[in-house]
């Protein structure tokens, strides 16, 4: 999954459907969300899965108002779609993506 920044952050979120997963490496629960993100990035090719370290983005988590990690947002065309809060198995993630 691609590491999102200030310099790259509206670029790769700008077109289709991107899920970004905001996580820190002391993050137990990021941790454990990892292999399930990566696991819904192999069912769904169309679409673009990314990261943001909130450590070091604080500026981009601010924005979309993360207050709790990890946080995973769907992006349409660039605009968040749909929201998840908080470790979830694979079914439930996806639900509530709405992938």
């Amino acid at each position: 999954m691609k590491e999102l920044d200030l310099n790259n952050f509206k670029t790769e979120t700008a077109n289709g459907s991107v899920v970004v997963d905001f996580w820190a490496g002391w993050c137990g629960p990021c941790r454990m969300l990892a292999p399930v993100l990566e696991e819904l990035a192999a069912e769904k090719p169309d679409v673009k899965f990314c990261k943001v370290n909130v450590d070091e983005q604080s500026d981009i988590a601010a924005a979309f108002g993360i207050s709790s990690i990890p946080t995973v947002i769907r992006f349409e065309n660039g605009k968040p779609v749909a929201r998840h809060v908080g470790y979830a198995q694979k079914a439930d993630l996806a639900r509530g993506l709405g992938l």
